[in-house]
C-alpha cells in the first residue's frame, strides 16, 4: 500500500485523446485508476479487457480511468498508431499521450502495463504487469463503496490470456540495445549492412537472420526482399513487434517447422502463412491449436522496409 502519496500531476501529457485535459479539480471526488501502457506491449494487451470492464461497469460508481500511453519503442510516439489502438481496442475512456516521458517519470513508473489506485488524490494501492485480476477489482469496489458480482471478462485474439503451464520462452529483443540468445555462425556486426545465415540447428529460445540485415540498437532490418528471421521457442502463442519504412504494405510469409503453420496461424497470418504488415503493432503468427512443444517459426519479408523490434509469447 502506498498510504500517503498523492497521485502526480498530469501535465507533462503530450496530449489527450477521448477527452479534454483532466486536473485535480475534475477529478475530485472520483476514484481515479490510472493505467500505463504501450500499444505493442502483450502484457498490456492480455489485461486491457479488465481494465475496459471496469470502466464501464463503474463509471456511474464514480470510477474514472484515464489510460497513460508511454511508448516503448520510437515508432509508437505516432499519435496516429495510438489512436488506431485506441479504436481497436475499443478504448473509450481518457487517454494521455506521454511522448516525453513526464507522467511515467511523475509516478516514477517502471513497467509496463501497471495499475494506480487512487482515492481522494493519494494512491492507495498498485499492481505491476498482468494477473490478479480479481484483487484489482476488489480494491475499486472499496475505495468507491460497492459490493457486487465481479465483471465477467473474456480475452479474444491477442487478448485471450497467455497459457502459463506450458510458456517456456520469454520476451527476446532484437535490436542490440537488449538483444539476447542470437545464432550466428559468422558473428555479428552493429550499426552496419551485412549477410547473416540461418544455422543448421537452432536452439530453443535462440533466433537468427538470414539475407542482408542491419542490425541496430532498437530492431533489425532486411534490406532485400527475402530476409527471414527464424525463432526457435516453446509456447502457445508467439507474436512479434513490427514497423515499416515503406509506404506500402509488406507481403511475408510465416514457416512453422518449415511448412504452413494450417491451424495454428496466429490472427495475423492466414492458413497458409500470408500475412501483410501495414502498420507498427505487434503482429500474432502462431496460435497452436494442438499440443504445445518446440516449435521453430520462420518469417521471411517479401519486399524490404520492415523493421523488427521484438517477439513475445504467451
Amino acid at each position: 500500500m502506498f498510504g500517503r502519496v498523492h497521485i502526480p500531476a498530469l501535465d507533462g501529457a503530450t496530449e489527450w485523446l477521448n477527452s479534454e485535459p483532466l486536473g485535480p479539480a475534475d477529478l475530485r471526488g472520483h476514484v481515479v485508476l490510472v493505467n500505463f501502457w504501450t500499444r505493442t506491449c502483450i502484457n498490456w494487451l492480455r489485461q486491457e479487457p479488465y481494465v475496459r470492464a471496469w470502466s464501464r461497469a463503474y463509471r456511474d460508481d464514480g470510477l474514472v480511468v484515464i489510460g497513460v500511453h508511454t511508448p516503448e519503442f520510437s515508432f509508437e510516439r505516432e499519435i496516429d498508431g495510438i489512436g488506431q489502438a485506441i479504436k481497436e481496442r475499443e478504448i473509450d475512456y481518457p487517454v494521455v499521450v506521454d511522448n516525453d516521458y513526464d507522467v511515467w517519470s511523475a509516478f516514477d513508473n517502471h513497467y509496463w502495463p501497471a495499475l494506480y489506485f487512487i482515492d481522494d488524490g493519494i494512491i492507495r494501492d498498485h499492481q505491476f504487469g498482468e494477473g490478479r485480476y480479481e484483487q484489482s477489482e476488489r480494491t475499486i469496489q472499496r475505495l468507491l463503496g460497492v459490493q457486487r458480482e465481479l465483471v465477467s471478462v473474456e480475452g479474444l485474439g491477442v487478448e485471450a490470456p497467455a497459457d502459463w503451464n506450458h510458456l517456456q520462452t520469454p520476451e527476446t529483443y532484437l535490436g542490440y540495445g537488449r538483444s539476447e540468445r542470437f545464432s550466428s555462425a559468422d558473428g555479428v556486426a552493429f550499426d552496419e549492412r551485412r549477410v547473416y545465415e540461418l544455422p543448421e540447428r537452432l536452439h530453443v529460445n535462440h533466433w537468427s537472420l538470414d539475407g542482408e540485415w542491419t542490425i541496430g540498437r532498437e530492431n533489425v532490418v532486411p534490406h532485400q526482399a527475402g530476409g527471414s528471421i527464424a525463432y526457435r521457442f516453446h509456447a502457445r502463442d508467439a507474436h512479434v513487434v513490427l514497423s515499416s519504412r515503406s509506404q506500402k504494405p509488406i507481403p511475408f510469409r510465416l514457416l512453422l517447422d518449415g511448412g504452413a503453420p494450417g491451424p495454428s496461424h496466429g490472427v495475423d497470418v492466414d492458413k497458409d502463412g500470408n500475412g501483410e504488415l501495414r502498420n507498427g503493432g505487434l503482429y500474432q503468427l502462431v496460435r497452436e491449436h494442438d499440443a504445445v512443444r518446440d516449435r521453430t517459426l520462420q518469417i521471411t519479408f517479401l519486399e524490404p522496409g520492415a523493421e523488427a523490434y521484438a517477439f513475445t509469447f504467451g
